[in-house]
């Protein structure tokens, strides 16, 4: 059903329903240990438990790889599902209706988006059945029966044919207005604006439909028959389709096994296909362009392992480098990245066909682990025998590695740069504040999407048309961003990170808080975080960590919030409410007192003060002196 879902419908769901019952059954293990349950994490593999929930507060958090929210986010996290389709799921649980606000545009637009998953499984329809009965078929099934595909194969992943002609879609669909402008948006339609005249897009090519995660076909791939450029086709972006997020064989893999345990990246359609029909049903592929952070923070919620694919020839190490740097900002504890690199001429579906699914398995569980792969090629050109050599090593390793989450991962390739190079901690963190002052943001940090690398630019590719690219949450400016500065120290949490966490444990101690005055100007990142925490609390004093999530996932800057307090959520936890409090009385004068420091520095630096000047820092002296004076009660 279209239509907005009401705020307090979804505050009264939670509200009804228990997050226990919804984890049980899902989480392995789950057993009540105190105030607390605690089971196997379903996010990653494990075999003690780290998964944490708390009924009181209906929160759930994993201490090994992060994952944490409520009932609604177990949900979407668990099942795949998008938020309102957990909101349906929790519902039926509930025993209770989904209420709908509707408004003529939200109609209008899912009406819209309807006729286009309609077009396009009609379309995936004509063309399967183009491959069974049209009198040009005769190539196509040449050409996959070439490349060693069975029927089975091909009709598991609904492979099809697109006549040679011009128009056969146009024609089977109705050539009028309505539906020309339909086909045109749904990427199966042509304009030639000289000759206003319309044709199909896809022509003379074997068809790959391309589904989301619930299975509706959203787009096609295209390889052509003949020696037409480009060789392989891919429909632009429409409102159904975003090939920076959307995987080939991903609906197919997980239609195969649910609980799957590793993805392997590669990079054509057949090599999907062609694996999938050797029994290696965990294969996907990019869509003619590299793998993207979005790719991997959608695959790394699924599995705890990625294998990328490449050839071994000089242009598949620059992409597989390319990989590496936009898996290194996604990656945490508990994941795992491999690369594979493919004997020269051979391509996945070629050596499976060869070897053999044992054999190829094998390869994938001998690829090099990501620590290892990224010590290999950057030091592959370096002499570490010399100084010059440690220089370059550790200017080009450190500022990747400071672009990983914090974690274990992270200090273990930190320890071992140290060890290649001879330098101490102290000195490796001097050297990446060093480069944090004088270079650019590295290329990991930039948005992967903004371009095609040169690997897959070879011709092979091609996506006409494109329509401007819709800006994510994180590109929006009207959203606060997460960060990238390493917190402060090493391993240290900041003072507003630890009144966050106390705050998100004991939400009623937010009473206690009156916040100093120019707290903005203290240079810690999430100085506007704890404020916006502070506000909301105070303004909502029966706050669970629940009903937080859901309020601010709906505001479009408090939104931007909510990864950076799950990060926190676990910083230095305490589980007592008096030592909580005291730790937050003694907290808030601390801030006080830094920022007196901030202005103590900056009028003590100034050559020349005016009388008001001179005053503030006669006082400010005075009360640095009476805070350091000992305490005669002690």
């Amino acid at each position: 059903m279209a239509g907005r879902i009401p705020q307090h419908f979804i505050d009264d769901l939670l509200a009804r329903v228990n997050i226990i019952d919804v984890l049980d059954g899902r989480v392995q293990k789950l057993k009540r240990t105190g105030k607390n349950f605690s089971g196997l994490c379903p996010f990653h593999k494990e075999k003690t438990p780290s998964f944490t929930a708390n009924q009181e507060k209906q929160f759930y958090y994993c201490f090994g790889c992060g994952a944490g929210g409520n009932a609604l986010g177990f949900m979407m996290e668990y099942d795949h599902l998008d938020f309102p389709q957990a909101v349906e799921e929790l519902a039926k649980m509930a025993g209770i209706e989904v209420p709908r606000e509707e408004s003529q545009q939200n109609r209008q637009q899912q009406q819209q988006l309807k006729s286009l998953y309609d077009l396009l499984e009609q379309a995936s329809q004509f063309y399967t059945q183009q491959l069974r009965s049209h009198p040009a078929r005769e190539q196509a099934v040449k050409y996959l029966k070439s490349r060693g595909l069975s029927g089975q194969a091909a009709k598991a992943f609904d492979i099809g044919f697109a006549p040679p002609g011009w128009d056969n879609f146009l024609e089977k669909v109705g050539n009028d207005e309505k539906n020309r402008q339909l086909l045109e948006q749904a990427g199966l339609l042509i304009h030639n604006e000289e000759r206003n005249s319309d044709y199909d897009r896809f022509r003379n090519r074997i068809m790959f439909p391309i589904r989301d995660q619930r299975g509706r076909v959203i787009a096609f791939g295209g390889r052509v028959l003949g020696d037409d450029k480009p060789k392989y086709l891919n429909s632009p972006e429409t409102e159904t389709f975003r090939k920076g997020r959307e995987l080939y064989g991903l609906y197919e893999a997980r239609k195969h096994n649910q609980k799957l345990e590793r993805l392997l990246i590669v990079e054509g359609y057949m090599d999907v296909v062609g694996l999938a029909q050797y029994g290696i049903h965990y294969a996907v592929a990019t869509l003619g362009t590299a793998t993207t952070a979005q790719h991997l923070e959608r695959v790394f919620k699924m599995v705890p392992e990625v294998i990328f694919c490449f050839d071994g020839d000089q242009a598949g190490r620059t992409a597989a480098k390319r990989a590496l740097s936009t898996t290194l900002p996604v990656i945490k504890d508990g994941q795992e990245a491999r690369f594979l690199f493919l004997p020269d001429g051979e391509d996945p579906d070629s050596l499976v066909r060869q070897e053999g699914t044992e054999l190829f398995s094998k390869r994938l569980d001998e690829g090099l682990p990501l620590a290892e792969f990224f010590f290999k090629s950057h030091s592959e050109e370096m002499d570490l025998n010399s100084m010059d050599g440690r220089a370059r090593f550790s200017s080009a390793a450190l500022p990747m590695i400071q672009t990983m989450k914090p974690g274990i991962l992270k200090q273990m390739m930190l320890d071992r740069v140290s060890e290649l190079t001879g330098l101490s901690q102290d000195q490796l963190e001097s050297v990446v504040n060093l480069h944090s002052a004088t270079q650019a943001a590295p290329p990991s940090q930039q948005e992967p999407d903004s371009f095609v690398p040169d690997y897959y630019d070879d011709g092979d590719y091609s996506d006409p048309g494109l329509l401007p690219t819709y800006p994510q949450p994180s590109q929006q400016s009207s959203k606060p961003r997460r960060s990238d500065t390493p917190r402060s120290g090493r391993g240290t949490v900041q003072l507003s990170e630890r009144i966050i966490s106390l705050l998100l444990h004991f939400p009623t101690l937010a009473r206690l808080c009156e916040l100093p005055v120019k707290l903005d100007q203290l240079p810690e990142n999430n100085i506007p975080l704890l404020c916006a925490l502070i506000d909301y609390l105070k303004s909502h004093p029966r706050a669970t960590l629940g009903t937080l999530y859901v309020d601010w996932q709906e505001d479009p800057v408090l939104s931007g919030y909510l990864m950076t307090l799950n990060g926190i959520t676990y910083a230095d936890p305490v589980n007592d409410i008096q030592k909580a409090e005291q730790i937050l009385r003694d907290a808030l004068p601390k801030l006080e007192s830094r920022i007196d420091d901030l202005r103590l520095n900056e009028l003590s630096k100034k050559i020349s003060r005016s009388e008001e000047e001179k005053n503030e820092l006669n006082q400010l002296l005075l009360k640095q002196h009476l805070n350091q004076a000992p305490n005669p009660a002690k």
